[in-house]
């Protein structure tokens, strides 16, 4: 029997992820980790098989103090938590739990946060090791990785990141893990300019190549982990990167196919290559700018904060509801 498109990217040295909040699915393809987001816990909260997980979040809270609003926050991180646990169960790695969006441009509410996620996982007997905290690129969110990486040694997957300037940041920060969205950087690029992109041309691909190749280059620790793709041709381009996060239905469909997929992207290659080395250590101007000239990644950090926040607040809707039910 041939070997499938998907064990082939695993054969090249790729760690598959799974993005989902969806237990079949993460169970069928048998990936190393799981990536969340409040979007696919939204996704699968609307679902029969999942309506479990949310009773014990409202019961855990029911009868405690405080408002409604209150009672409400607390149980969206115990549901983060429960699904979280859940897919632990099944990958043998470890699963990505993302903080509150709308606390992206604090840092001190931002490792608060985790700090806390951390503690609801300790609770169901997980250990930090285990879990990934998401949170997204910004300047705040960056430095909130450092100092949770630094003084807490808790593992943080830095999101919504669409420039080199964040990915050069977040490797200096010593971020465990990082996730180009290679699929809404492309998303942007055809709606910019109208051109119909091939994969080997596809401006997300060459993103996440470039942060790669400049990773190995210079001996940074933190993983490339490309994320949110359209098509199964970008992952393709992409094998051999460090991690690559995939959606159920990509999966699917590398799952069923049998195509080729060469080795695309080399470590020690990239140590070959005539690079310049950047920094933005301790310099947040710098930042700032070198993120501001590129329009790109400014509008997709900030509609990508904002779709996360509307998806928050959803969730926090319907745990209200449920709690004052």
């Amino acid at each position: 029997m041939s070997t499938s498109s998907l064990e082939q990217l695993k054969a090249s040295g790729t760690v598959v992820v799974t993005d989902t909040g969806e237990f079949e699915s993460i169970a069928k393809y048998k990936p190393q980790d799981a990536t969340t987001n409040p979007s696919l816990i939204l996704a699968a909260s609307k679902k029969a098989e999942y309506a479990a997980l949310i009773d014990n979040a409202v019961a855990a809270v029911k009868s405690s103090s405080g408002s409604l609003a209150q009672k409400a926050e607390a149980a969206l991180d115990i549901l983060l938590v429960e699904f979280g646990s859940e897919i632990l169960k099944i990958v043998p790695g470890r699963v990505s739990t993302e903080v509150d969006a709308r606390i992206s441009f604090d840092k001190d509410a931002t490792i608060k946060k985790a700090l806390e996620i951390i503690d609801l996982y300790k609770a169901k007997g997980i250990e930090k090791d285990r879990v990934l905290i998401k949170i997204a690129s910004t300047w705040e969110g960056i430095q909130a990785a450092r100092e949770l990486e630094a003084k807490h040694g808790i593992h943080v997957n830095l999101t919504l990141l669409f420039s080199f300037v964040q990915a050069v940041a977040a490797a200096e920060a010593q971020a465990t893990l990082i996730s180009p969205f290679v699929g809404r950087i492309l998303d942007w690029f055809k709606a910019s300019t109208g051109k119909t992109y091939t994969s080997s041309e596809d401006p997300g691909v060459h993103s996440v190549q470039n942060i790669f190749n400049y990773y190995k280059k210079f001996g940074y620790k933190t993983i490339v982990m490309g994320a949110s793709f359209r098509n199964t041709g970008e992952i393709k381009e992409l094998a051999g990167v460090d991690f690559l996060t995939i959606s159920p239905s990509l999966l699917e469909e590398l799952y069923n196919s049998t195509d080729a997929v060469p080795k695309k992207l080399d470590a020690a290659a990239a140590q070959a290559l005539d690079l310049e080395k950047q920094t933005f250590v301790d310099d947040e101007p710098a930042f700032r700018f070198g993120l501001n000239e590129d329009q790109m990644a400014t509008e997709k950090l900030s509609e990508g904060i904002r779709k996360f926040s509307a998806d928050t607040v959803t969730l926090l809707k319907v745990l209200e509801e449920k709690i004052g039910a």
